[in-house]
């Protein structure tokens, strides 16, 4: 019973459903406001943004990031239609303004238009990545000349290190983001949250020529 528990509030956080889901995607967003924070402030936003979150969850980082700087337009982007529904909720007054825009849409299967966007950031997401050349090449073609991604995440915990997803991290996703066309690909080391080390996986898309 108690594997059944832990599998199915796993299954809840990937991909949150129901009223059990809506209340995981409230408790997120008290677990991950540090992070949320910390990665708007490596975006550096300048007025007049736009920018793209993926995996938006209960839409915290969007309503923070409309309210704390000068970002014109925010697109959120998550799997589960609880979480569209929950973010839609709670950002209500920003799409009634034309501020914001929430979709349903994997991140494995991502289409996204030509150029669109000057930020693209994403909370805990890259643990669900399947193909992360495929989801690194539409960043880049969504991002204008000059944009960037932020891509946070925890690589351990309690001064234990998760190895295995940091030889990911450096052996697929930084290779990979340079392959796609990415510039100045680095990680940033964040605070320890909760006893968790967050880093953020960042790149620049080049200015036009």
């Amino acid at each position: 019973m108690k594997q059944f528990w832990n599998r199915f509030i796993d299954q809840q956080y990937a991909k949150p459903r129901g009223i059990i889901g809506a209340s995981i995607g409230e408790i997120m967003v008290r677990q991950h406001h540090e992070e949320m924070k910390w990665t708007i402030d490596i975006l550096n936003v300048q007025a007049g943004e736009t920018f793209l979150e993926l995996g938006t969850g209960a839409g915290h980082g969007i309503a923070y990031l409309l309210s704390q700087t000068d970002t014109k337009h925010v697109t959120g982007l998550d799997l589960s239609k609880t979480m569209v529904r929950s973010a839609t909720f709670r950002n209500r007054q920003a799409i009634q303004a034309n501020r914001a825009t929430i979709q349903q849409a994997d991140i494995n299967h991502l289409k996204l238009l030509h150029e669109t966007v000057d930020g693209i950031f994403s909370i805990h997401t890259v643990y669900f990545w399947e193909s992360v050349d495929q989801t690194l090449q539409e960043l880049y073609c969504a991002l204008r000349p000059g944009g960037r991604f932020v891509l946070t995440y925890c690589d351990g915990k309690a001064g234990i290190e998760w190895l295995d997803l940091q030889k990911q991290i450096e052996q697929e996703f930084i290779p990979l983001a340079e392959q796609a066309g990415f510039i100045n690909v680095a990680l940033i080391r964040g605070p320890i949250i909760r006893s968790f080390h967050t880093v953020a996986l960042v790149g620049y898309k080049g200015c036009a020529r």
